[in-house]
């Protein structure tokens, strides 16, 4: 399973309903689940850095490297054969810290634009769905 961290409260918009789809369309290892953080409670627990050992941590940032999907689809895949865990985190309006980014695994950036938040939660779930797509061989992902 994939754990989302998000800043920002669960909101019931536009994108929701979408979201919620990708989700339950997503098999094992590909499903995903997020945990919501008000910004200065996700600023304050990336501080102390509460991942496991053993994860992977992607770090969602406008300055990060970005990828094809199926590249990222590949590094989910590389991540799930060296059964580590895998976390996603979208930081609050303002991104997450210097140093947050810094320990992260991988800083990753859907694009060079700044997106509102359930637009990047949408983009991170369709992304997933799509490695799991990719990963199953499906016809979904057609590039």
């Amino acid at each position: 399973m994939i754990h989302i961290l998000a800043g920002g409260k669960k909101q019931k918009g536009e994108y929701y309903w979408l979201i919620e789809d990708y989700q339950k369309k997503c098999r094992a290892p590909y499903d995903f689940d997020f945990t919501f953080y008000e910004e200065d409670k996700l600023a304050k627990l990336l501080e102390k850095w509460p991942f496991p050992e053993d994860a992977f941590v992607i770090v969602a940032d406008e300055r990060g490297e970005e990828l094809y999907s199926p590249g990222f689809a590949k590094l989910l895949q590389d991540e799930f054969t060296a059964s580590r865990k895998v976390y996603i985190v979208i930081g609050g309006p303002f991104g997450v810290s210097s140093e947050a980014r810094e320990r992260a695994n991988f800083v990753w950036s859907f694009s060079k634009l700044v997106f509102p938040h359930m637009i990047a939660r949408l983009i991170v779930s369709e992304q997933i769905y799509r490695a799991n797509e990719i990963a199953r061989g499906s016809g979904y992902h057609h590039a």
